[in-house]
């Protein structure tokens, strides 16, 4: 519907000689103001020299004759300039009919099928315990890789692994002065990592211990240090794995930064020999100065790639590997400035790699304690938070799938339900509330949806009402959930657009309080309009599990 609102629009002010003009047409805030509106008159009237009241007034009469009434009941022009559009009933019922029909289709787009999207998240770091900075980008990444997808993209999933590095030689010291050769759990990995990492800044002798040990596994020829490695870096691996599986998240590719190392130094090495990059005290370095940003180093002086020259080496590997038109990074905002130096040399290196390459940064998840740092030892696990949240969760819910499935609705809304960037402080208490304003809140809406709909189906046997049998009872004016329920489409795709999972958060949310509202003034099983109003209630359910789903949010069968 708003794509055809929008082609009348661009019709109108192409008949007014505004052609090619960027306009807006969306949900008005206010209810009372219409189903969508426009401000096209407003950014038509600079380049028309002419009055937006007065261009407003011509739109509202094309759109009058070019929508009919059929489509739109009435249309308005408001404030400076704005055009709002109230949609006629037959319209809106033919929306709800066709979201009650389509099932798990409805919602989908399919303006991006040409697509391929590699979506690159979570990337937890062998040999440490995955925490909830990595939670917070296994939620968003996978509510990204959800809503792109519902679009009609091929979304590539990739998970980036810090499987070398300073860290690894902390957690080897450790197991090795722990006297441990055969790890056995992610748990024992981190606490030797937390004394190797308390030890190499407390002790100038195990610093230098550590950092050889840094280069002795950069090297791979010593077999006793490469052996520990592997066996640490097996079990790591299959602790996040766990992980994954109850996140509802998979990945396709897996790349690890023990194979991005040697062609990020080569990548570098010749970008030394192009000028892009230059020698400083023995280490190579990018002068970001000359973007607005600051120097970074990619090689230090002991001849060992950074973070960044690995990355670098990372985009040419994903390159050659998945076949992509857009590349989608998402990790903690504290690399924005990272993300900002390596994409800019890496403008230089290879300019179209660079161009169709998106970082999106997230916010840190809090607790009452703070932000949370595994280099001091205390360090909150993603393991630790969601088995937690299950504990709370199974107070009032005995089965423990669905104490499962509520408990990771709760943590995955209040993380999507602020833009990525935001921080969230998280309360256990109001994460499971169903009072509102939570994960919960939506699935027990739904869950009494279902109810509602197998009470009617119980009801002498007969199937539920559908198609024009359901339309034809329908009362006059439309039902404020039936006008929500219809810019499921357009708000699903505007998050994908935006990469904000919390715009689709913030409309299951209004969602759900209306049917909540619908559910607490209608009768709708032996009431006046019975069967429009199971079509309606079928539709909500539709509406609202593609909605958690999209944003990998379960849907319980019961609460």
């Amino acid at each position: 519907m708003e794509e055809r609102i929008r082609k009348a629009v661009s019709e109108a002010l192409a008949n007014m000689g505004a052609s090619d003009i960027s306009f807006a047409v969306e949900r008005p805030s206010i209810a009372a103001h219409g189903d969508y509106a426009t401000n096209a008159a407003l950014a038509a009237a600079k380049i028309l020299g002419r009055k937006p009241h007065e261009i407003a007034d011509e739109i509202a009469r094309f759109l009058i004759d070019a929508l009919g009434k059929n489509i739109a009941s009435h249309v308005a022009v408001a404030g400076p300039g704005f055009v709002n559009i109230t949609l006629a009933r037959e319209a809106v019922t033919l929306a709800v009919a066709e979201a009650d029909a389509q099932g798990s289709e409805w919602g989908k787009g399919t303006v991006d099928t040409e697509q391929r999207v590699v979506i690159e998240y979570t990337d937890p770091n062998p040999f440490k315990e995955m925490h909830i900075g990595h939670l917070m980008s296994n939620i968003i990444g996978e509510a990204l890789a959800r809503l792109i997808g519902n679009e009609g993209s091929t979304v590539i999933r990739a998970n980036y692994q810090g499987d070398v590095g300073p860290h690894v030689a902390k957690a080897l010291w450790g197991l090795q002065k722990a006297g441990i050769t055969e790890p056995v759990t992610a748990k024992e990995i981190g606490e030797a990592y937390a004394a190797g990492s308390h030890a190499y800044e407390e002790s100038p002798e195990t610093k230098v211990e550590i950092d050889a040990l840094n280069q002795a596994i950069y090297a791979g020829t010593n077999h006793e240090i490469m052996e520990l490695w592997r066996k640490g870096r097996d079990v790591s691996l299959a602790a996040f794995e766990q992980l994954y599986k109850i996140l509802g998240t998979h990945f396709d590719y897996y790349f690890f930064e023990s194979e991005t190392a040697e062609s990020g130094l080569r990548l570098v090495r010749d970008g030394l020999a192009r000028g892009v990059f230059e020698e400083s005290e023995g280490a190579v370095i990018y002068r970001g100065e000359k973007k607005g940003l600051h120097t970074l180093v990619f090689i230090t002086s002991k001849g060992t790639p950074t973070y960044e020259a690995k990355d670098i080496g990372l985009a040419f590997l994903k390159e050659e590997r998945v076949s992509n038109n857009r590349s989608i990074i998402v990790t903690a905002a504290e690399q924005i400035g990272h993300f900002a130096i390596v994409l800019a040399a890496l403008d230089e290196l290879a300019p179209p790699i660079a161009e169709k390459t998106t970082h999106v940064p997230h916010g840190f998840l809090r607790l009452a304690s703070g932000k949370m740092s595994s280099r001091a030892g205390n360090v909150i696990t993603a393991a630790g938070l969601i088995e937690d949240i299950i504990k709370k969760a199974s107070e009032k819910n005995a089965d423990p799938l669905i104490a499962e499935q509520v408990a990771l609705g709760a943590i995955k809304y209040m993380i999507l339900r602020q833009s990525p960037g935001s921080d969230i402080i998280f309360d256990e208490e109001k994460s499971l509330s169903l009072e509102g304003d939570s994960g919960p809140y939506l699935q027990y809406a739904l869950v009494r949806a279902k109810s509602v709909l197998a009470a009617a189906a119980e009801k002498g046997g007969a199937p539920l009402p559908t198609g024009r049998q359901a339309q034809q009872g329908a009362p006059e004016a439309p039902y404020l959930l039936e006008c929500t329920i219809l810019h499921f489409p357009e708000v699903a795709a505007r998050a994908a657009r935006e990469l904000a999972p919390n715009l689709l958060v913030n409309y299951l949310t209004e969602l759900a309080g209306e049917w909540n509202s619908f559910y607490a003034q209608e009768r709708i099983i032996g009431g006046d309009h019975e069967a429009h109003k199971l079509m309606l209630a079928r539709a909500f359910v539709t509406t609202m599990t593609n909605g958690l789903t999209v944003l990998g949010i379960p849907t319980p069968e019961r609460m």
